[in-house]
């Protein structure tokens, strides 16, 4: 079991980067595509209240600060990218 867990520290920052990047880049991709200004939407403060959660998490589970900074960041902006915002009139 330790051996699995050290594994997972090892591999999850680089996991994580990998998921951001290839994220990042759809998003590139996709609004290049459709040429319309795009709605905004929550990513920026879905990484925000990612970041707060995996910091909690990665406390909660041991020394692990740095794997839950990058995952809770990372789950923060898939959940936030995925809320349009509504425009106010």
């Amino acid at each position: 079991m330790e051996a699995f867990l050290q594994f997972v520290r090892a591999a999850a920052p680089w996991v994580a980067a990998g998921l951001v990047v290839a994220i990042l880049a759809v998003r590139g991709v996709r609004k290049k595509k459709e040429e319309e200004e795009t709605e905004d939407d929550y990513g920026t403060e879905g990484m925000c209240v990612g970041m707060c959660f995996g910091l909690l998490i990665g406390t909660a589970l041991g020394d692990n600060l740095g794997i839950g900074l990058s995952l809770g960041m990372l789950v923060g902006l898939i959940i936030g990218t995925c809320l349009p915002k509504k425009e106010e009139k």
